[in-house]
């Protein structure tokens, strides 16, 4: 009796070893990565972003220069308004009107510079392959199936081909 519950023991040891074997092999592992912090860490101290930040100084460096000089403008205007000089109000009053312009201007033109750079930072194509390679070697040493961005819940960053079945529902569907 004893060795008959022993054998029983046994086999059923070996059948939660095998299983447990057969069971991890069906496990799907995902991976999510937040994008928006890799990408800031990527950038954070490369040349572009050095150079964005350097023109975004200089260009509000610039503002606030020319907004300094209105404000000035405005002190002249008030005082020849307070001391009953109608003409030379009038002339700083024009003044004001043309450097207001030329400064909405600037402003307008540099913000639509810093857009346009900053999309292009974004879009980095550099960024984008170094950023697959990483996520490819992380994903096949770590076992996942998939990795997903936590920016966009609907993107696939990565994926093993084991788990995509497209051309099996392509021959599926007749549409070979």
């Amino acid at each position: 009796m004893k060795r008959n519950i022993k054998i029983f023991s046994l086999i059923a040891a070996l059948f939660v070893f095998f299983s447990a074997g057969a069971f991890s092999q069906q496990i799907t592992r995902f991976g999510v990565v937040d994008t928006a912090k890799v990408y800031n860490a990527y950038f954070r101290n490369s040349a572009p972003i050095r150079n964005y930040e350097k023109k975004k100084a200089e260009f509000q460096a610039e503002i606030n220069k020319r907004t300094e000089e209105l404000r000035s403008l405005q002190e002249k205007k008030l005082e020849y308004e307070n001391s009953n000089n109608d003409v030379q109000a009038m002339r700083i009053e024009s003044e004001i009107t043309k450097k207001k312009d030329y400064l909405t201007e600037y402003t307008n033109a540099k913000n639509v510079e810093l857009e346009s750079l900053q999309k292009s930072l974004r879009t980095s194509d550099e960024f984008y392959k170094k950023l697959y390679n990483t996520l490819s070697k992380i994903a096949e040493s770590g076992g996942y199936s998939m990795i997903l961005s936590l920016q966009d819940a609907n993107a696939i960053l990565w994926y093993s081909s084991s788990v995509d079945i497209t051309n099996q529902v392509i021959s599926e569907l007749g549409l070979e």
